[in-house]
């Protein structure tokens, strides 16, 4: 990630994020993020991390990736128990690049929880999507995505297993 920090931190034995620099670039940035790209990435409540819309936390529940060419990726992230009131789902449209790459460092954690995320805009009009996650980063180059807070996915990524 470009502006973001998420990584783990053996001193403190714990992860260390700090999205602080992308805040302070996010408004110059907007502008070229295509709608929905930047109606998520400057939601308030995005990097607030007591808030029930805050990405961190929230499990890596399922990854489906469309069969045909339309380009269509759909991330879901169910809800942290002790934070979240409802899940994640992100559709991505016009999707031109995808990676799921596993560290495989931390065996001890039950699933992959999200540490933070970076939105940045592409020189084609579209977006990049950088999804820090415990044990794994996600990437994702697309023309827009839409991300939907909603109860059917906490229930549809009840028991999921990532893709």
């Amino acid at each position: 990630m470009k502006y973001v920090k998420a990584a783990w931190d053996g001193d403190l034995q714990g992860f260390f994020t700090d999205a602080t620099a992308y805040l302070a670039a996010l408004p110059e940035l907007e502008g070229a993020l295509p709608p929905g790209a930047r109606a998520f990435a400057s939601d308030a409540d995005h990097y607030t991390r007591n808030a029930t819309r805050c990405v961190k936390d929230l499990e890596l529940s399922d990854i489906r990736i469309a069969t045909d060419k339309s380009g269509t990726l759909t991330l879901e992230f169910a809800p942290n128990q002790w934070k979240h009131d409802a899940g994640l789902r992100i559709t991505y449209e016009g999707v031109v690049h995808f990676t799921l790459a596993y560290d495989h460092e931390i065996d001890w954690m039950r699933s992959d929880a999200v540490l933070l995320d970076e939105i940045l805009p592409t020189a084609d009009g579209g977006c990049t999507h950088e999804i820090a996650l415990t044990d794994a980063t996600i990437t994702v180059r697309a023309g827009d995505l839409r991300a939907t807070w909603a109860e059917a996915v906490e229930a549809a990524g009840a028991g999921a297993g990532a893709g």
